[in-house]
């Protein structure tokens, strides 16, 4: 009966009539005898069960009322678009619950349709307001804690809203969300019409070049729209300021000069911008709703660090993350900055311990003198009583700390975000680094540029004069511990699709191919592209 139905709207038409023959029909059976079914389907012991006990098994669904034939269609409507949210299907067909709904006879039957409705409900909305993917599943250095709402509580939330409007509430509602949402419709767009057309070759192509290969060249870029169309073979200023809005675009040295990385990057297909704009969504969904008025926000892919103040970028200055090695990856993951530590030491990880220093300490006693060894009483330990060939990653009794300076690994200030993963951002004495188009460097901490500055916007919320207090207590040259008043939210972030300044969806590297991963899981839950690949 329901093949024939070639549209949306038609599956979503069929539920609504089909809620006043066979459903209407077999709620009017006895309430025990309906309740009993209801218990019954109901999964043992889950936020399903105890919802229905606690209003009194009460339907949602299968109800005679506009209310609830509203109710049945909108989720018809919502499980017949999960895509449009780059959502896999999930465990249930609609093509299922329209049969299943179709056939309902017996009050067994209802409290069937009852809960199936439910179980489909309760999927669709955590998946669409908290992700369809577990993180930490995926890789180790997902480590995000997702909140997630209960089933009860989800359900409960759908019969106190007005006209269904809690379906209108699940989907992140963030600036971000919408724009990768409308570029997600740009994608498959362009996607289905054969992308951005022949690749470039891979080469170096720069001002003042001229042939076929700038003709592809220029080609690419205006089927990507940035530039208009002309049969010019030479690389000339407009096709330069082509090149520069591209890289800037893809967190690329906008030099314009079409070189290697470039290039690279000008030939990823439509469908794999598509596939991050997919994954993108994804990670959306998994980030707090709550980000804080003030917040800051470290994108590891773009290599950067920004203080938002009610949703606008108010600093932002480079950063240095984790080297792309199974032990010094960037985590990700939510917290809040609690202080900052001026004129910091530097205690070595228990980790560059025993994996760097030992290794040398073995063969020198007198290596990495510039770092104190302690012991347990927080003592400095005579190196040249120490046997330190006797000792290994497990049994090595000292601790080591550097002490505070310009030279110091820690840089003159640190910002604190205590967590389990000992991660937190601060100044560094290799500034070198910055100059860096690809800075994957640390050992999982994430460096700033400007720390000065970033401590100066800081304080600026409790301090009439933050820079110069900053510098009053620097220049004592004693590690000090400075509060802030307000704890600011931290969200280190992964985001190779983003909405940049201008409202443009820009694109990034996948440093540590995290993203491939999740698109592996996204694909393996049931999502898909168009197609066609462009």
């Amino acid at each position: 009966m329901f093949s024939g139905f070639r549209t949306r709207s038609s599956i979503f038409l069929t539920a609504c009539f089909l809620a006043s023959a066979s459903i209407a029909g077999a709620e009017k059976r006895p309430a025990t005898a309906y309740q009993m079914a209801v218990a019954e389907f109901a999964p043992s012991g889950s936020g399903i069960a105890e919802f229905y006990r606690e209003n009194g098994f009460a339907p949602v669904w299968v109800g005679e009322s506009p209310e609830h034939l509203a109710r049945r269609a909108r989720l018809i409507r919502a499980l017949s678009d999960t895509d449009m949210h780059g959502l896999p299907q999930g465990s249930y067909s609609v093509q299922a619950l329209l049969e299943q709904m179709q056939n309902a006879r017996t009050t067994r039957d209802l409290g069937a349709v009852e809960i199936q409705l439910s179980r489909a409900f309760v999927e669709y909305a955590r998946n669409l307001q908290s992700g369809a993917l577990r993180p930490a599943a995926i890789d180790d250095g997902l480590v995000r804690k997702v909140a997630r709402t209960s089933a009860k509580d989800h359900l409960q939330a759908l019969i106190a809203a007005e006209n269904g409007s809690y379906f209108d509430q699940l989907a992140p509602q963030s600036a971000q969300y919408r724009a990768l949402m409308k570029q997600k419709l740009v994608l498959e767009n362009l996607v289905n019409q054969g992308g951005w057309g022949p690749t470039v070759p891979v080469s170096k192509l720069e001002y003042g070049d001229t042939g076929p290969d700038v003709i592809m060249l220029r080609n690419r870029l205006v089927s990507m729209g940035y530039l208009r169309p002309t049969a010019s073979p030479d690389f000339d200023d407009a096709l330069l300021g082509a090149v520069q809005a591209f890289q800037t675009d893809h967190g690329l040295a906008a030099d314009g000069v079409a070189g290697q990385g470039t290039i690279t990057e000008l030939n990823r297909s439509a469908s794999d911008r598509l596939k991050a704009v997919y994954v993108a969504l994804e990670r959306e969904r998994w980030l707090p709703r709550e980000r804080g008025e003030r917040h800051i926000l470290v994108n590891q892919t773009d290599f950067s660090a920004k203080i938002v103040d009610d949703g606008a970028i108010t600093f932002e200055t480079r950063a240095v993350i984790g080297k792309n090695t199974h032990d010094r990856r960037s985590p990700e993951f939510s917290d809040e900055m609690e202080h900052m530590v001026i004129n910091p030491s530097w205690y070595v990880p228990r980790s560059i311990i025993t994996k760097e220093y030992l290794p040398k300490l073995k063969s020198n006693p007198n290596a990495v003198g510039h770092i104190q060894i302690t012991d347990r009483s927080g003592r400095q330990v005579n190196r040249g009583a120490v046997d330190f060939t006797q000792f290994n990653a497990s049994n090595f009794p000292f601790a080591m700390r550097q002490a505070p300076g310009t030279s110091n690994a820690l840089g003159l200030v640190k910002f604190m975000f205590p967590n389990k993963y000992n991660i937190y951002l601060h100044d560094t004495p290799q500034k070198s680094l910055f100059a860096r188009e690809v800075r994957a460097f640390s050992h999982g901490c994430i460096r700033l540029a400007q720390p000065f500055e970033f401590a100066y916007a800081l304080l600026a919320k409790q301090e009439e004069s933050p820079k110069a207090f900053f510098h009053r207590v620097l220049n004592t040259g004693k590690e000090t511990t400075v509060h802030l008043e307000q704890h600011v939210p931290v969200h280190i972030i992964y985001r190779t699709a983003f909405m940049g300044p201008k409202g443009k969806v820009q694109y990034r590297r996948d440093v540590y191919e995290r993203d491939q991963k999740i698109w592996a899981a996204l694909q393996k839950a049931g999502v898909a592209l168009p197609d066609v690949q462009g």
